[in-house]
């Protein structure tokens, strides 16, 4: 029996856990300005800037596309050794 984790539900889930946080996050600065994040994102999204609904929509998509990036280095390499692992303790 194959025991992997799925590329699809992997990258939908770390996707959007991104893209809440980074919506999280600009709600966060917009109430808390003095503890204001946004310099971060600054460096971290291409093309973002602090704040307009293109940019916060832009944002969001680089934010699902990092979870994507993830997911697709991740899951192959997490089902690598877990596949590996369990031959391992067959024996």
């Amino acid at each position: 029996m194959r025991h992997g984790i799925s590329l699809v539900a992997m990258g939908h889930a770390s996707s959007l856990f991104l893209a809440l946080t980074f919506t999280v996050c600009v709600a966060f600065d917009l109430l808390f300005p003095q503890h204001a994040m946004y310099q971060i994102w600054l460096k971290l999204l291409p093309g973002f800037e602090w704040l307009s609904w293109k940019s916060f929509w832009l944002g969001l998509a680089e934010s699902y596309g990092y979870g994507w990036y993830f997911a697709l280095i991740w899951t192959p390499l997490y089902n690598v050794f877990a596949c590996r692992g369990q031959g391992h303790r067959r024996r």
